[in-house]
């Protein structure tokens, strides 16, 4: 239960509405946060820049958050991102140079107000916490420190767009047609006045379908390094706090960081999906906000609060549990690491028998992977996999007689042919019960294509051997006495991995998989708690409408046609009370194939968006949808917007794009 807090060390107001002038003429629009006395007495500020407007979108937990730490001491800013919310200008695709750009001159600009001491930090969640790090790669002179969350170092390797140089089915095409929906919502007439209308129409006018670019750079070029820190971790010289989460998809940047930031950085990594830590599920939830509160004292104002005297990284050594699509908690506790790489931890390898040498990949394979970013709401994580496994070729370890823990990045060698030149392998890890039942621990994809480089992929040649290693994502987990580790191998994994141009036979002649095992440490026993969660009071709102998602699969066995939809919904449909704004996005992403047949891949996803107050009411509907042929991807797009009922603006994209070895 997270506590609500009133009774905040210094009084505050709030600034609903700044403009934030640019060099080249743009406005930004911010909301600030600030304690009352801050002229007098100058506080850091603390930015959170993101797309997904303040007026709306995020106004209720900005309130929460932002209120809490103007409350204790800091001006507390959140500001939409060009083209985003009430800001000027076109979002053009996702952590460009001039987004960079735009924040370091926000940075500069907080840093000389009055009411600033000269010194700021930078923190978000998933978009917010990509250019948190961006930025501090660009050495703003104010920007002492950062704290980015479920966020990623590498733009290719960890993002929504590709997994091991496989295209991501699940969710490139979902989160393109989700921000091509968002970035056609018009500013707010009470902030812009009646330009809001000539704003909105050029907006949709302008703003470009994301998928188009993603899907027309299918290797890492100069696209994906652009934003991607990996490429020069020194570059930071900032202070970095990473936090990631087990059911979170961007939580393998979280280790890498560790390992190669040179400066002053921490990590934590506990049970969670893609949410803040205070509000966590599964949990146990934490007072991130007092957490994030001793960071930001001891860099931003030089307060010893012992937080740099800690292990590097903590995190929630997780319990096995049953295969199950939710938990409300994850068993398990805290355990901690002075240094990553842990000079304790051992790579244990382990030979892999298969029963069998062949697997023919069944285009069904996938459809029980549950969401690759799972929000903590229900029917979003992996069931049981005993399905999923009868679809692959598994090698299975005797009964476990001691408890197994791991903490770090399991990886598989294989040695492997394939009767195709292209193909891609999935590698599945899971705890099976002595019951049977098997449940999800990690996994990884690898483009066979991409076998020696993700830059300079080529193709294979049939019936050749060929060694490849797949790094499977980071986990912290224990396996209990009496159960089994089971490793599951397929050519293919829809919807997650685009399938392969033909069907896939694979010959598997022997692997070995390494277990990054991880020793008891006494000292763990030792960790001081966390807080319990708590924030300043929410904005107040209504909730016209409950948020309604879920997840179903449609299986025409005598037909060989299979069907994953999942509901997508983002917190109802919600009404702001002073501002009297009600707004909501709902939609469906649906994927279909038909056994033996890859080239019947389609995905669609489908957005609306609503937007309405006092008389005004304004809606957006997107449609995006992927197939291919055997050379190419088809992919579309169309674009409608209507004031009331009347639709004021509609606009189509078609593109043909080769495929390049995936």
């Amino acid at each position: 239960m997270k506590t609500v807090r009133t009774d905040l060390p210094r009084s505050l107001h709030e600034l609903e509405h700044v403009w934030i002038p640019m060099s080249d003429g743009c406005r930004l629009a911010a909301r600030i946060w600030l304690p009352d006395d801050a002229e007098a007495d100058p506080v850091p500020a603390l930015l959170e820049y993101i797309p997904y407007r303040k007026n709306d979108g995020t106004a209720v937990r900005d309130a929460a958050r932002h209120a809490y730490f103007a409350g204790h001491g800091y001006a507390s800013v959140r500001v939409d991102i060009r083209g985003s919310g009430d800001s000027e200008g076109i979002l053009l695709d996702e952590y460009l140079p001039q987004e960079q750009e735009d924040a370091v001159e926000v940075l500069a600009w907080l840093a000389a107000q009055p009411w600033c001491t000269g010194a700021t930090g930078m923190f978000g969640i998933s978009w917010g916490g990509f250019n948190s790090l961006q930025v501090a790669a660009r050495r703003p002179s104010s920007l002492r420190a950062i704290v980015t969350l479920c966020s990623t170092d590498d733009r290719y390797a960890d993002d929504v767009h590709y997994m091991g140089g496989c295209l991501l089915g699940i969710d490139a095409l979902s989160w393109a047609s989700t921000m091509l929906a968002f970035n056609a919502r018009p500013p707010d007439p009470a902030v812009v006045g009646e330009r809001w209308r000539e704003l909105w129409l050029e907006r949709m006018e302008q703003s470009p379908p994301f998928i188009e670019a993603w899907l027309s750079h299918q290797r890492r070029d100069a696209f994906w390094r652009q934003g991607s820190v990996c490429q020069n971790y020194a570059a930071i010289e900032a202070a970095v706090y990473a936090v990631g989460g087990w059911a979170d998809p961007y939580r393998n940047s979280v280790f890498r960081l560790l390992e190669g930031l040179p400066g002053p950085k921490k990590a934590l990594v506990g049970p969670w999906s893609h949410c803040y830590p205070e509000e966590g599920v599964p949990g146990p939830a934490i007072g991130f906000l007092q957490e994030v509160l001793r960071w930001w004292d001891h860099w931003l104002k030089g307060i010893d609060t012992g937080i740099m005297g800690e292990p590097v990284l903590r995190a929630w050594m997780q319990d096995s549990v049953p295969p199950a699509p939710f938990y409300a908690e994850r068993p398990g506790r805290w355990v901690a690491e002075e240094a990553w790489p842990s000079p304790r931890t051992e790579l244990r390898p382990v030979e892999l028998r298969f029963p069998a040498e062949q697997v023919v990949g069944a285009q069904e394979h996938g459809l029980l992977a549950g969401d690759w970013c799972p929000y903590g709401n229900a029917d979003e994580l992996p069931p049981d996999q005993r399905p999923e496994d009868g679809l692959s070729l598994c090698w299975g370890s005797e009964p476990l007689a001691e408890r197994l823990e791991l903490l770090g990045f399991p990886e598989v060698e294989l040695q492997v042919s394939s009767d195709r030149p292209q193909a891609l392998v999935c590698v599945r890890l899971c705890d099976v019960e002595p019951g049977g039942a098997s449940t999800l621990v990690t996994r990884g994809l690898l483009n066979l294509a991409h076998r020696d480089s993700h830059e300079h992929p080529s193709p294979l040649e049939p019936g050749r051997r060929y060694r490849v290693t797949i790094r499977l994502n980071v986990v912290g987990h224990a396996f209990l006495p009496g159960h089994r580790l089971r490793v599951a191998v397929s050519p293919t994994y829809w919807p997650w991995a685009w399938p392969s141009p033909e069907p896939v036979t694979l010959t598997v002649y022997s692997g070995r998989l390494d277990l990054p095992v991880r020793p008891a440490r006494a000292e763990d026993a030792a960790l001081a708690p966390f807080q319990e969660p708590e924030s300043a009071p929410p904005l107040e709102h209504d909730v016209l409408r409950a948020e309604e998602v879920g997840t179903e699969v449609v299986r025409d066995v005598a037909g060989g046609r299979f069907e994953l939809t999942l509901k997508q919904d983002y917190g109802g449909r919600r009404r702001i009370r002073r501002s009297g704004i009600e707004f909501e996005t709902t939609g469906f992403d649906r994927f279909t194939i038909v056994a033996g047949d890859p080239l019947s891949a389609y995905a669609r996803s489908d957005r609306t968006d609503n937007l309405a107050r006092d008389g005004w009411r304004v809606r957006v509907e997107t449609s995006s949808a992927i197939s291919a042929d055997a050379e190419r991807f088809h992919v579309s797009n169309s674009l409608d917007g209507y004031e009331g009922d009347v639709r004021v603006f509609t606009k189509a994209w078609t593109k043909t794009i080769p495929r390049d070895c995936v």
